[in-house]
This record gives C-alpha cells, sequence and structure tokens, in this order.
C-alpha cells in the first residue's frame, strides 16, 4: 500500500540505515534540556527511568511512518497524538526562565517543534558522520520531509519552520538563548541513561562507545550544562569520533551486506 515516502525521499534515505540509531540518545539529551518538554514529553511516560524503551518506542513510529503504509502511519500517529493530549501539568520548580507553576501539555506546538527538531538535527549529525556526505539540498528534503511527520504528530504548517533558513534560524534561538535549561532532576536521570543503562557485563564496551559518541555529537551548551565536559576536553573527543566516523563512513559502511546496514523495514519495503 502506497506509503507518505517513497525510495526517493530524504527521510527513508537516512532511516533506512542502523547507524542512525546512534541519534537516539543524542536526541533524547536535547530533549530533556527543555525544562517543559522534560516535564510535559518525558516524565509522564518514565521515558528518563526506561530511556530505550522509549527509544524503541520512537523507532517503531518513525519506522511505521517512514516505510509503512498511510493508514498504519495515520493509526500509530492517532495513538501518539491522544497519548499527548492526556500529558499535562504544572511544573513543581523553577527551572530556568521558567516560573513554578508554569503550566505544561505535552501537545503545545513549540514542545512538539522542539522534540522534532531534535530527531531532525541528531539524525543529520549522526547520517553525516558515519554514513556520507549530504548537501545542502539534500537537507532542505530532509526537512520538507519532516514537515509532514511534524503534521501527523499535530503540528500545523504555521507552527513549524519553512524552509531550512528558517530552521537555521530556529537552532540559532533554541541554543543561544533562555528556553533551554538542564534541570538537576534532568541531569541525575540523564547520567543513568548515557552512562549506567542496564545491560549484561558482556556489552559495556559497546555501551561505552555509543557513550562516547552521544556525548560528543552534542551541542557544546547543552553537553556543558549537563556536566559531560571532563576529559577528554571536548574539542579532543570530537576530533577522535570524527576520524572514527571518517574511517566507518570510507572503510565500513560501503561494503556492509543489506542485512547488516539497513533496517528490516527499508529491506522489506
Amino acid at each position: 500500500m502506497e506509503g507518505y515516502f517513497t525510495d526517493r525521499s530524504m527521510l527513508r534515505r537516512l532511516h533506512r540505515e542502523r547507524a542512525l540509531a546512534l541519534s537516539g540518545p543524542r536526541a533524547l539529551l536535547m530533549q530533556a534540556s527543555h525544562p517543559l518538554a522534560v516535564s510535559g514529553l518525558l516524565a509522564h511516560s518514565t521515558a528518563l527511568d526506561e530511556p530505550y524503551d522509549r527509544l524503541a518506542r520512537t523507532a517503531e513510529v518513525m519506522s511505521t511512518i517512514g516505510f509503512g503504509s498511510r493508514a498504519d502511519a495515520d493509526r500509530i500517529c492517532r495513538g501518539v497524538r491522544a497519548m499527548h493530549r492526556r500529558v499535562k501539568g504544572r511544573l513543581p520548580a523553577a527551572a530556568g526562565r521558567y516560573p513554578a507553576g508554569t503550566p505544561y501539555r505535552a501537545d503545545d506546538p513549540d514542545l512538539l517543534l522542539w522534540v522534532l527538531f531534535t530527531l531532525v538535527d541528531s539524525g543529520l549529525v549522526v547520517y553525516r558522520t558515519y554514513v556520507g556526505a549530504f548537501s545542502r539540498q539534500d537537507e532542505a528534503a530532509y526537512w520538507d520531509d519532516y514537515r509532514i511527520v511534524g503534521r501527523l504528530f499535530g503540528l500545523r504548517d504555521g507552527d513549524m519552520p519553512r524552509t531550512l533558513s528558517e530552521l537555521d534560524d530556529y537552532r540559532r534561538e533554541m541554543l543561544e538563548g533562555d528556553t533551554l535549561h538542564v534541570t538537576d532532576w534532568a541531569r541525575e536521570r540523564a547520567r543513568s541513561i548515557v552512562l549506567e543503562p542496564p545491560v549484561p557485563l558482556y556489552a559495556q564496551p559497546l555501551v561505552e562507545t555509543v557513550n562516547f559518541i552521544t556525548i560528543a555529537l552534542l551541542p557544546d551548551r547543552i553537553r556543558d550544562a549537563y556536566g559531560f565536559s571532563a576529559l577528554p576536553p571536548p574539542f579532543v573527543r570530537r576530533a577522535l569520533v570524527r576520524a572514527g566516523g571518517e574511517y566507518v563512513k570510507r572503510a565500513v559502511v560501503p561494503f556492509l551486506p543489506s542485512r547488516l546496514r539497513l533496517v528490516p523495514a527499508a529491506r522489506a519495503a
């Protein structure tokens, strides 16, 4: 059955890659740096207590939207919108510019846009680092695809940047303005997300590698706010990740068989 996207879509080009799983922890940490988002979209879903469950659910939603039929995408997004409508409350304590008692709701267009942006930005960063080049035109097409995703999540066209330049402006506004603030609660949970996931001992080296990559690829301001600026220095960490990414991009990914490189939904589409 016809879906919202085709094999020519930029969204499918990115989301078919297993490497994009590395974007999940980064996106979640970025989402949690917004005081209202961490309360409205994360706290009620226990995402910071069970982060990998949330990432798995997000991956299922995005896989259905990207590779499934329109009917299946509409069905799963109705569930997402219904869940968001139920989540509302007030900040229990002051956080950055937001005083205690500030109301929040998970279907707030501003919060939904921030979550959408973290998925877009993290996907682009990971793809460029570990898979391949991505032109400005490609990036614009990817954002156009994500605007469709935004509408499925309940955003209106006017709630989202219309062009890539407007998206750039939004990024600067969020990363340089006073909206973001990592609370003590989010910082504590974030360390458990990134550094202490419940995995068997044999998987710990892989976890440490993912942690290293996640921290290195975070925007500087957000990484510093979480207190992840310890040794090695950020510029050393970034250089190591870039070097490793170039090796993977040139010598590993191009030679992987599709069953290892691509997600199952992409192979079946």
